[in-house]
């Protein structure tokens, strides 16, 4: 009963679509009429401006902590990585905005930095290092879960690792167009790094 609570709980978080309702609340705007049309953090940035994005990033990260801290906060030893998962998929497919979510890079970072704080460091690092010099967002966060998942072969935690090969599949499926766009030269850009936009 007990881990079907928490996995509930940790969906439910990951269902807060944090830019919706940021945007409709603040700046009476439903982000998913603009841009890419995305509720994620990228979009919101895009739409709202830096100011919101950056809220909403914190919060999509705080959503995948809090559920990876839930097996802690309840006495459970379920693994931490296993009820973060249900927070991505809450985010994926949150029941609060029609089950149309963002790509999960943020709470799938969240629940990495609840489980193994240094491992998501370093890959925040390289996301950086990726965004800097591409100027590209759905890059750096492919990069980043890719690197992330090899990486996390070597940790010693098999299901530490099976949780983040599961999340970078799923945002990998959730970039299917923004990899499109890569190839074909003409994926979104931030306006800074290397190869900001003109």
């Amino acid at each position: 009963m007990l881990e079907a609570i928490m996995f509930l709980l940790a969906y439910l978080l990951g269902s807060i679509p944090s830019g919706v309702w940021i945007g409709k609340l603040f700046y009476k705007t439903d982000v998913r009429e603009h841009g890419s049309g995305n509720s994620g953090t990228t979009n919101t940035f895009r739409v709202l401006g830096k100011k919101a994005g950056i809220i909403v990033l914190v919060l999509d990260i705080l959503k995948g902590t809090l559920a990876a801290l839930l097996p802690m906060w309840l006495g459970s030893d379920v693994h931490p990585m296993v009820v973060g998962l249900f927070a991505v998929i809450g985010h994926v497919y949150p029941i609060f905005a029609k089950f149309k979510g963002g790509k999960a890079v943020a709470t799938s970072a969240g629940i990495a930095l609840g489980a193994q704080p240094i491992f998501l460091l370093c890959l925040a690092i390289l996301w950086g290092a990726v965004l800097y010099t591409s100027s590209m967002v759905s890059l750096a966060s492919i990069i980043a879960v890719i690197i992330g998942a090899v990486a996390s072969l070597f940790l010693g935690d098999p299901l530490f690792a099976l949780i983040v090969w599961v999340a970078m599949i799923i945002v990998i499926v959730r970039h299917k167009s923004n990899i499109g766009r890569i190839k074909n030269g003409t994926e979104n850009k931030v306006p800074f790094g290397f190869k900001k936009n003109k």
